[in-house]
C-alpha cells in the first residue's frame, strides 16, 4: 500500500503535457492549496526544462491568490534565458485562467570558488524530541474537542521548543524557533526529488518565529495567516530523507506582515539552504 510519502511524491511530480506546460493536482483535505506544494511543483516544472548538468540555486516567488485544491493547477514555464553559466526560468501557476503564483528560478553549472558559512550551536538531537504526530495523537486524546490526529503524514517534524497551543500567553519569547525535519521514508539518489521536497518543506514552521513575541500561535482563532512571498537558496547538496535542522528568526513584524528567515542545516551543522519569507498576519 502506498505511504503518505509516496502519495506526496506523486503529487509533486507533476504531469508534463508540452515542452513548457505542466499540470499539477492537490490533495483535497485542506480548504486551500498549501503554499509549499505550489513552490515544489513550480520548481519541479522548471527543473524539467533545464539541462541535467545545471542545478537550481535560487527561487523567488509570490503567492498571488489562494489555490483551490479541487481544481488542477496549470504551470506555464517561460525559458527566459539560457546562458553559458546560468539559466533562468519563470513559472506562472494558474487556475481558471488566473495566476495564483509566480516564481523565477535560477540554475547554474557546477563551479569552484571560495567557501564559508556561519556556524550554529546545534540543539538537542531529533531522537530526543517528541514528533508532531505523537504530540497531536496525545493532544487528541487529552482534548478531543480541540485537537485531532493529522490524516496525512509524509514529513516527520520535531520542534526543538514546542509552542504552548493551550496557553500562548505563557509562551512569549524571542522571535526564534527551530525544528528538525525528515521525509518519512527513503528517497534514493535522484537530486530532483530531494530539491522538490525541500521546497515543499521550506514553507513549514516558518511563521512560528514571527508569532512567538505576541502571545499567539498558528491555532489562534482570531488571526488569519497566508504566505505572501518566498525565497529559497540552495547552497550545497543535501538529502531530505536524513534529518535537517530548520532554524528560524524573525527580524521584524509590522503592518500585518511578519518577516522570517530560515536556515537548513545537515545534522553535522553544514548549511545547505536558506529561506526568506513574508507572511500575512491579520486580525479576522
Amino acid at each position: 500500500m502506498a505511504t503518505d510519502l509516496d502519495k506526496l511524491l506523486r503529487n509533486l511530480q507533476i504531469e508534463q503535457i508540452d515542452k513548457y506546460l505542466f499540470i499539477g493536482r492537490s490533495p483535497r483535505l485542506p480548504a486551500r492549496v498549501f503554499g509549499g506544494q505550489v513552490l515544489a511543483q513550480a520548481l519541479n516544472a522548471a527543473i524539467r526544462t533545464v539541462d541535467a548538468e545545471r542545478s537550481a540555486h535560487s527561487m523567488h516567488a509570490y503567492f498571488l491568490r489562494p489555490g483551490n485544491p479541487k481544481k488542477q493547477i496549470v504551470y506555464e514555464v517561460d525559458p527566459i534565458r539560457d546562458g553559458r553559466g546560468f539559466t533562468t526560468r519563470r513559472v506562472v501557476a494558474k487556475q481558471n485562467g488566473r495566476a495564483i503564483f509566480n516564481t523565477s528560478v535560477s540554475f547554474q553549472l557546477p563551479e569552484n570558488g571560495p567557501e564559508h558559512q556561519m556556524s550554529i550551536d546545534m540543539p538537542a538531537a531529533p531522537e530526543s524530541l517528541e514528533s508532531d504526530l505523537d504530540f497531536w495523537k496525545r493532544m487528541a486524546v487529552e482534548y478531543p474537542d480541540r485537537f485531532e490526529v493529522p490524516r496525512f503524514w509524509a514529513i516527520d517534524r520535531r520542534p526543538v521548543q514546542r509552542p504552548d497551543y493551550l496557553n500562548p500567553e505563557t509562551d512569549v519569547g524571542e522571535p526564534q524557533t527551530a525544528c528538525w525535519l525528515k521525509a518519512e521514508g527513503a528517497l534514493g539518489d535522484d537530486s530532483i526529488q530531494h530539491q522538490t521536497l525541500l521546497a515543499y518543506m521550506s514553507d513549514m514552521t516558518l511563521l512560528g518565529a514571527a508569532l512567538r513575541p505576541h502571545a499567539v500561535n498558528t491555532r489562534s482563532g482570531n488571526l488569519m495567516f497566508a504566505s505572501l512571498d518566498h525565497a529559497l537558496w540552495l547552497h550545497r547538496p543535501f538529502r531530505v530523507d536524513e534529518w535537517l535542522l530548520y532554524a528560524h528568526d524573525s527580524p521584524s513584524a509590522a503592518a500585518s506582515r511578519g518577516f522570517t528567515r530560515g536556515s537548513f542545516y545537515s545534522r553535522e551543522g553544514v548549511l545547505v539552504a536558506s529561506v526568506a519569507q513574508e507572511a500575512l498576519i491579520r486580525a479576522k
